[in-house]
């Protein structure tokens, strides 16, 4: 005779035998369907009944993720891994990645160096860790001037980044400029950032290096199907962007306190997009209504019903303004990053 399965309670509440497994499908098959705020719901609801399950677990980081819900996600998977619950090192890579997202790259570098002083590392993916650990550090490290060898070899290996298909290999190969003087690669590199084939968020890394070895150099860099020449050292920081600045103290002085959750998945969008988009000013200049769009697109993913007429009163912002800037980020939002 089968044995029955056992009755969960919670709260005073019966669950049917089976549920969990139940919401876990629907949640995972919300994730594939990228509805991501319905996956959030079902798995988290399927955690609660089965705390330590694999498939609930990872798919509630990459719902988070996907989401950009990346401090949630870092939570959940930095408790995995102390927990041992997973393939450890897909979740090494995937709490990497998460990390990436919130430009922690210090505690990249720690976690990294961890790994290489405990020999966990398998040596197929020795180079994998290495590369992003140089280019952390050089993150980590408050943007100070590179000192670099002025000497250019006679023969330099050529970086192929065009004829790359896979985003992962392209980024390794920009992460692993990071400690390399940028200059006997300036031509290929040139040709990356103005070719629209390159994924905007690599030639963001790039700039951001070339900016950090002082190249003074113009270059075309073209995304979103626009071309303009700059100066890498005349770029404001990409985190310290002013238009992101403002636009971040906007948000904060309207959502910090009256609804954290909000804020903090609004301040990550925002980060996203000005990364991204970076070093282009995209319109409209208005601050006010880039952060009405932010406000509004956030409620929406978090499938709460935004009164825009409302949110562009407090904002101060033109009705016809929010919605350019609205549709500039939805654009950016399906580039999003590239995985590691």
């Amino acid at each position: 005779m089968k044995k029955r399965e056992q009755i969960k309670r919670k709260d005073n509440v019966v669950y049917f035998p089976g549920i969990e497994k139940r919401l876990t499908d629907k949640g995972l098959e919300s994730l594939e369907k990228k509805k991501f705020n319905e996956a959030i719901t079902l798995l988290e609801e399927a955690r609660e009944l089965d705390q330590d399950n694999d498939d609930i677990l990872i798919g509630l980081v990459l719902a988070y993720f996907e989401a950009g819900s990346f401090k949630k996600a870092k939570v959940l998977a930095n408790e995995m891994l102390l927990k041992g619950i997973g393939d450890y090192f897909q979740m090494v890579d995937l709490y990497l990645t998460v990390l990436i997202q919130l430009h922690e790259y210090q505690e990249i570098v720690s976690t990294i160096e961890v790994l290489l002083e405990e020999k966990e590392i398998p040596p197929e993916k020795h180079d994998h860790f290495l590369t992003i650990l140089q280019f952390s550090r050089r993150m980590a490290e408050n943007r100070q001037p590179v000192e670099v060898e002025e000497e250019i070899p006679s023969e330099v290996q050529a970086l192929n980044l065009l004829s790359k298909n896979n985003l992962n290999e392209q980024l390794l190969v920009v992460a692993g400029l990071a400690e390399k003087n940028i200059r006997p690669y300036l031509e290929e590199i040139a040709d990356y950032l103005k070719d629209e084939t390159g994924h905007p968020f690599l030639k963001t890394m790039l700039l951001t290096l070339l900016k950090e070895q002082e190249i003074n150099k113009e270059l075309v860099v073209g995304k979103f199907f626009e071309k303009k020449p700059f100066i890498p050292t005349e770029l404001p920081e990409v985190r310290v962007h002013p238009r992101m600045i403002e636009v971040k103290a906007l948000l904060e002085d309207r959502l910090e306190s009256e609804n954290p959750g909000l804020f903090e998945n609004t301040i990550g969008m925002v980060e996203r997009t000005f990364f991204i988009s970076y070093p282009f000013e995209l319109e409209p200049a208005n601050p006010s209504a880039w952060a009405a769009a932010f406000h509004i697109l956030a409620q929406e993913y978090l499938g709460i019903e935004p009164e825009i007429s409302k949110i562009a009163s407090e904002y101060g912002a033109e009705p016809k303004e929010i919605e350019q800037a609205r549709e500039q980020i939805e654009i950016i939002e399906k580039i999003s990053y590239p995985n590691i």
